[in-house]
């Protein structure tokens, strides 16, 4: 039997390349998304995967809501990659990134446990969280090891997803874990985030076209 897995944050750049790599594991692959007024599928449009995964409009602000996702996806695994994920952004709104990026976190959480208690969990942190303990270390790699020291509220949220996965992990005996990611490229990164306006000017450059 095929395994099915459900992805919030599809329509971003990790939920795209995520629900590509698992169509082609044989995986039946269901993505949450936050319906807008104005339809924001181009990345699974650009890997040709748009028509292959099973959409579901889904508010993660809205415990029921995710409830139903679950019931309807059934889920062997569940990869939470949504989030209010602009650093600057995270100021001008922070509640609203504590809500969909922190306690969202938790809201998914409790419904894999009243659901589908046996579906694998994955959150993606953030090397956010490590903050002004990056910038102290001396350019040393990060670790697990090392202190958090989040300066924004949206490194703030991610670290309470982080220790939320942990506590639902250890207290409840859930599949839940955690993975820090560091800035990574590719050309459905969105050109609002710094790194990926200097790779694609780069880019630019090297075509003659800047």
């Amino acid at each position: 039997m095929d395994k099915s897995a459900l992805i919030t944050g599809v329509t971003g750049q990790d939920g795209a390349y995520l629900a590509s790599f698992l169509l082609d594991k044989g995986y039946k692959v269901y993505g949450a998304y936050r319906r807008l007024s104005t339809p924001n599928f181009w990345r699974l449009e650009y890997l040709g995967v748009f028509g292959k995964v099973n959409l579901i409009p889904a508010d993660l602000s809205d415990f029921s809501s995710i409830v139903e996702a679950l019931k309807i996806s059934q889920p062997d695994e569940v990869y939470h990659l949504a989030a209010q994920s602009f650093v600057e952004a995270s100021f001008e709104t922070p509640v609203a990134t504590g809500d969909v990026t922190g306690l969202a976190t938790t809201r998914i959480l409790e419904a894999i446990r009243q659901v589908c208690p046996d579906a694998r969990f994955y959150f993606a942190a953030t090397s956010e969280m490590f903050g002004k303990s990056g910038l102290l270390n001396g350019g040393k790699p990060l670790s697990e090891k090392d202190i958090f020291y989040p300066l924004s509220p949206y490194a703030a949220a991610k670290l309470y997803g982080y220790w939320i996965t942990k506590i639902y992990r250890e207290g409840y005996r859930i599949f839940a874990v955690n993975g820090i990611l560091f800035n990574h490229e590719s050309p459905l990164r969105g050109l609002e985030f710094v790194t990926r306006k200097v790779s694609n000017e780069v880019a630019k450059i090297s075509l003659g076209l800047s």
